[in-house]
């Protein structure tokens, strides 16, 4: 067992800009009934899910970017980048870094970060926060699986997600959205969402959705970006490697869809956020031309 002690985040330590979260939909105030309910039993806790620890999954076997979380961005490796955003987030008591990795171990242990070194065999970046929190010594409400490939998190999306899922009782995850641009529809790397009227999603998918019988992008309509940071339950994420691999989940390859088609809930909110994921090597002259522009170091 591993005892990493971290402090919290100054909340005075950074600035952001004007962007504000919005939640998406009204917070469920029953607690749910059921085979769910498990999760639902305990917190007495003046705030609920009050203890919240962020994860960034990094693997350096990557099929489309071998290597991604030690490219350079302007001077540092992403993973860095991050952590340093990730680190100024006001929710999280403590950020580490999971990896089956060596030379991904070493690199963040040399910036500062801690590490926890996981197996090779995990399929996704939820399995590997999964193992990552049962190597803990510590306890903790809520995990935040912060993607490594987005260098230009922004902290309050993750305090947003955070407070979402403390604030809906019935739901074991939380994710972010944004909306999605045009040119964007029809990329199988960009994930959309579409949600109830109560905030909740109803499914993700790699192709766009909705989708109308014309075949074109409608643009008067308000589709989503799935942003990729999310949050979840502890309890939840305990058991989540051992939930059987769902038909949609194999066949869109994403790790959400096996938590709805298990009938588990799932509370998102919608944010302004102009989105920057690194998932093949020509995003990174993007992202840095983008962070010339703006002056961003």
């Amino acid at each position: 067992m591993i005892d990493y002690t971290c402090t919290r985040s100054s909340p005075g330590s950074f600035v952001m800009s004007t962007k504000q979260l919005i939640l998406h939909g009204v917070a469920a105030a029953a607690l749910a009934v059921g085979a769910h309910a498990y999760f639902y039993y305990r917190r007495s806790a003046t705030v609920f899910r009050s203890r919240v620890i962020g994860i960034i999954p990094a693997r350096f076997a990557s099929s489309r970017f071998q290597g991604k979380p030690l490219v350079d961005i302007l001077g540092k490796p992403m993973i860095q980048r991050t952590w340093e955003r990730a680190k100024l987030a006001t929710t999280l008591d403590c950020v580490v870094v999971a990896t089956d990795d060596e030379k991904i171990a070493e690199c963040c242990r040399g910036f500062g970060a801690d590490v926890i070194m996981t197996k090779e065999s995990c399929r996704n970046g939820a399995e590997r926060c999964s193992e990552a929190l049962q190597k803990l010594e510590k306890k903790y409400d809520i995990v935040v699986n912060i993607q490594g490939d987005e260098p230009l998190i922004d902290p309050e999306i993750i305090d947003g997600i955070v407070k979402a899922l403390q604030t809906t009782p019935d739901a074991v995850f939380s994710t972010a959205v944004t909306s999605l641009k045009p040119e964007d529809a029809f990329d199988p790397n960009r994930v959309k969402c579409v949600v109830d009227n109560r905030g909740y999603a109803i499914y993700f998918s790699r192709g766009l959705i909705p989708f109308n019988k014309s075949g074109k992008i409608n643009p008067e309509f308000p589709y989503n970006l799935h942003l990729g940071i999310q949050s979840y339950d502890s309890e939840f994420l305990k058991i989540y490697p051992d939930l059987t691999p769902t038909p949609l989940q194999l066949e869109e390859d994403l790790e959400q869809l096996k938590v709805l088609e298990n009938g588990y809930k799932m509370k998102v909110i919608k944010v302004d956020h102009d989105a920057h994921g690194v998932d093949t090597p020509e995003d990174v002259a993007k992202i840095e031309s983008y962070m010339r522009e703006r002056n961003l170091s």
